[in-house]
């Protein structure tokens, strides 16, 4: 454990909290939080991770200009959406088709450790945050799943801070689905 894989963590946990009430300033928490573990996943050969989180960085300029700009009218901040179960079957498939592509390319022109693996969360999360920064409900499903897996290997890696926060991220991404989730309804039975 780092100072700077401690800072990072508590960011990101404010991160979290903060996207969960759907607060802008989840976005330069996730900024500097990212930067952070951008470098630290570099240090220890997790180069799709490390690829994911300078996308992530890009992505924490670009969510907190969409919510705060992306609503229907001028100046309206963006609320939560939903894709539905069949679109969000095709992008699975999809994903999972591209991840092992991804992962064999990895496993074998590289020196990335967990290759298909690695492969799997990242590209997962480069759409997760990409659904997330346009307020999409099922962001929080992928979410739950993508952290899940990433446990996995940061112990492997002696990332064990980062494995406990990403244990706090499985439980928050189910927290923030369900409040999410409710909002949702609520709009959508006031709509009718």
């Amino acid at each position: 454990m780092t100072t700077y894989e401690a800072v990072a963590m508590l960011l990101a946990i404010a991160y979290i909290f903060l996207a969960i009430k759907q607060s802008l300033w989840c976005w330069p928490a996730a900024f500097i939080s990212t930067l952070i573990y951008t470098l630290l996943f570099f240090d220890v050969s997790l180069l799709m991770d490390s690829f994911l989180n300078a996308y992530y960085l890009i992505m924490a300029l670009y969510g907190w200009y969409s919510w705060r700009y992306g609503g229907k009218h001028e100046n309206q901040e963006l609320e939560v959406t939903t894709y539905g179960v069949a679109k969000n079957m095709k992008i699975i498939l999809f994903l999972t088709l591209l991840s092992l592509i991804v992962g064999y390319l990895m496993a074998n022109y590289t020196t990335a450790d967990f290759a298909y693996m690695d492969s799997f969360t990242t590209l997962f999360a480069l759409f997760a945050t990409y659904m997330l920064a346009k307020k999409v409900l099922e962001n929080w499903i992928y979410w739950m799943i993508i952290d899940a897996v990433s446990i996995y290997i940061y112990i492997q890696k002696g990332l064990n801070l980062t494995a406990v926060l990403f244990v706090i991220y499985t439980v928050l991404a189910f927290v923030a689905y369900q409040k999410w989730k409710e909002e949702y309804d609520n709009r959508e039975i006031k709509s009718v």
